[in-house]
């Protein structure tokens, strides 16, 4: 049996400063160091402790894994002599701003599919910065590195993440009673109800219901049998292009789960409950037991 080979490497920084022993060292070398001194003591006074040996230790890890992020994502063929060149132009200053740049703008997307008002918080916003820059900066030199790779698969889940938000805000501006305008969003929710309703093809984009909404939808679906399939193309043909994977994705998900029981002999009571808990979320209203 062929054991699968597991790649393991050091962080790009410490890769460079290794490159630049060998190669040239000198002056070279004292420039890197000490602006990479500096970097930990500010680091140090903003993030961990400057007046104890584990909180400049810790700084350390930090600015270490941030300029090797910065290196990393730089688009720099993939060489040691490649990232030193690179560092050595730029200085480590300054990617290590980039890498921290990196931080702020994966902050800066939605870590989940709910939306608060709180979010937009300044403190909430630092505090959600400095915890993605702990987790995905940290790097031991003496361990392996992961910390692009961590932050590339954070950042495709965010922009997952995003997109179905902007989907969820698309479809609770085009409601059909009207523009949903409230602050807080579960978009999953949305995109849920959107989907459900879409099958009695009436043409309506449903953003929100309710009890009386959903045993409506059970009961028409029942007596009916709608085309589905005919229902889910029309609410496609209205959405945008680039959210019609967010619910094509959905779709083929209920089609054979809760689209099934509506369509069924279940107790629409039944249903109803699994609708609210399971679908609806936070997007509806309370209007009977």
């Amino acid at each position: 049996m062929k054991l699968a080979s597991i790649e393991t490497r050091q962080p790009h920084l410490v890769q460079a400063l290794q490159t630049l022993a060998q190669d040239q060292g000198g002056e070279a070398a004292q420039t890197l160091l000490h602006e990479l001194a500096g970097i930990t003591v500010l680091v140090a006074r903003k993030f961990t402790n400057d007046r104890t040996a584990d909180g400049l230790l810790e700084a350390f890890y930090l600015t270490t894994g941030c300029v090797s992020l910065g290196i990393s994502l730089a688009n720099i063929p993939d060489s040691d002599e490649s990232r030193l060149a690179f560092l050595l132009h730029h200085g480590a200053e300054q990617v290590f701003q980039i890498g921290f740049r990196h931080i702020k703008e994966l902050a800066s997307l939605p870590c989940y599919t709910m939306v608060a008002d709180f979010d937009n918080d300044p403190y909430i916003q630092q505090r959600n910065i400095k915890a993605l820059f702990s987790e995905l900066c940290r790097a031991d030199p003496n361990s392996a590195w992961t910390g692009d790779d961590n932050y590339r698969n954070e950042l495709r889940a965010r922009r997952e993440n995003q997109n179905t938000v902007e989907c969820a805000k698309w479809l609770r501006k085009n409601h059909y009673a009207g523009a949903i305008k409230d602050t807080d969003l579960d978009a999953n929710a949305v995109i849920a109800i959107a989907i459900i309703f879409a099958i009695l093809g009436d043409g309506r984009i449903v953003a929100r219901t309710g009890q009386k909404e959903i045993e409506h939808l059970i009961r028409s679906a029942r007596e009916t049998q709608p085309d589905i399939e005919a229902g889910w193309r029309e609410l496609l043909k209205k959405v945008p292009p680039e959210y019609q994977p967010v619910l094509s994705s959905q779709m083929d998900e209920y089609r054979n789960t809760i689209i099934r029981k509506i369509l069924s002999k279940i107790k629409i009571k039944t249903v109803i409950t699994e609708i609210q808990d399971c679908y609806a979320g936070t997007e509806q209203d309370v209007d009977y037991d």
